[in-house]
Parts: structure tokens; C-alpha cells; sequence
């Protein structure tokens, strides 16, 4: 349930993102043009439903996206990938989790989610630029699932090899969408070579 976007143009653009020099308004670009490639890998299995069409030169079928979407960025490196996922389906809804990893136990911490008493979508992206130990990941995903949605897919720019394990091993039947696998973590359980902090460096905040 791993899937590694190829397109030279990821390979190309991930290659910037990494580079420490990068400048925010750069940085945001970039994340934002590598989250449109994600989005297009993401959705390629988007269900789709016949719909008339009238042309200038007469009436068609044409079809359209049959579920609904949610985008669910893990505040606050995933809100840098909000922007590339609009910008291939406009019509997505955005929902927002808060959860960060305690950086002593490494345990995920939830801050903020505003989910809906019952679902109203079926098919839900998470957004979270890193995947590394995955324990963030993990968690927001099972938000999701308890809030009702069964169609889950986590797009991610890096992920670690330990990230990708973990992840399968809870949750095999969610994929996983990713720029690239890296060598793996440091010792504060960082991706390396990684992106640094994205959160920070998306806002200007390092």
C-alpha cells in the first residue's frame, strides 16, 4: 500500500525543498507545487459519474468526481500542503487536526480536531510533509477511521523506511503517498536527509 511518486519533476522539485539556502516564500512555492504532483498520484482512483455536458457546438457525457472529499492537513507542517491539493480539486473539503509528538516519549499529543458528529465524505487525504517514526500519522489516521471515513489515503513529500513499517503494520489497508523514501532516523527520530522542520520553515519560524 506504498506508493513512491517517479516523476522527474518530484525527484526535481523535492531536490530545492530539501536544500537548507531555501528562503520561506520559495519553500512555500515549492511545497505547494510538490503537494499539486502528490494530489494527481493521490486521487488517480477517485471514483467517478456520467454527467451531461452542452457544448458550444452541442450536447455531450461527460463525468465527475462521485465522492465526496476531505483534505485533512496535520496542523501545522500539513497546512504547506493544503494549497497544492485545492488547486487540483477545488471542491475538496478541508478539515484540520491538531496533533504534534512529544519530543521526549515520542508520543502523538492531540490538540484540536473539529470533526463533525457524523461523517460527511468518503474518500480523505492526510496531509503530513514527514513521515518518520510515524506515530503522528498513525494517530491522525485513526481520527479519521472513528469519525466513519473507510476510503483513507496519507500523502506525505519523505518518509523513513521505520515510518513506512510502522504505518503498514497498523493500518495495511491505508496508502501511503510519497516524493521519496529517505535512509531513515537520527536519533531524535528525524528523517534524514530529510526537509528539517517544514512547519518552520513553511512559516518562517526557524
Amino acid at each position: 500500500m506504498l506508493q513512491v511518486c517517479s516523476h522527474p519533476l518530484m525527484r526535481h522539485k523535492l531536490s530545492f525543498l530539501r536544500d537548507k539556502s531555501v528562503k520561506p516564500k520559495e519553500f512555500r512555492e515549492l511545497a505547494k507545487e510538490i503537494s499539486t504532483l502528490l494530489a494527481y498520484e493521490a486521487m488517480a482512483d477517485l471514483p467517478l459519474e456520467s454527467m451531461p455536458v452542452s457544448t458550444p457546438y452541442g450536447d455531450t457525457m461527460g463525468e465527475q468526481v462521485s465522492h465526496q472529499v476531505a483534505l485533512i492537513p496535520v496542523i501545522r507542517s500539513g497546512l504547506g500542503m493544503v494549497d497544492g491539493f485545492i488547486y487540483a480539486y477545488p471542491n475538496a473539503q478541508v478539515w484540520h487536526v491538531g496533533m504534534y509528538r512529544d519530543p521526549k516519549t515520542l508520543v502523538p499529543v492531540e490538540y484540536y480536531n473539529r470533526f463533525t458528529n457524523e461523517t460527511i465524505c468518503q474518500t480523505a487525504y492526510v496531509l503530513d510533509p514527514t513521515l518518520s517514526c510515524g506515530s503522528v500519522a498513525r494517530a491522525t489516521v485513526g481520527l479519521v477511521k472513528q469519525w466513519g471515513v473507510t476510503n483513507i489515503k496519507l500523502a506525505t513529500f519523505v518518509a523513513s523506511p521505520e515510518g513506512i513499517a510502522n504505518f503498514e503494520e497498523e493500518f495495511p489497508d491505508v496508502t501511503i503517498i510519497a516524493g521519496a523514501i529517505d535512509e531513515g532516523l537520527n536519533a531524535e527520530s528525524m528523517v534524514i536527509p530529510g526537509l528539517g522542520d517544514v512547519g518552520s520553515r513553511f512559516f518562517g519560524t526557524q
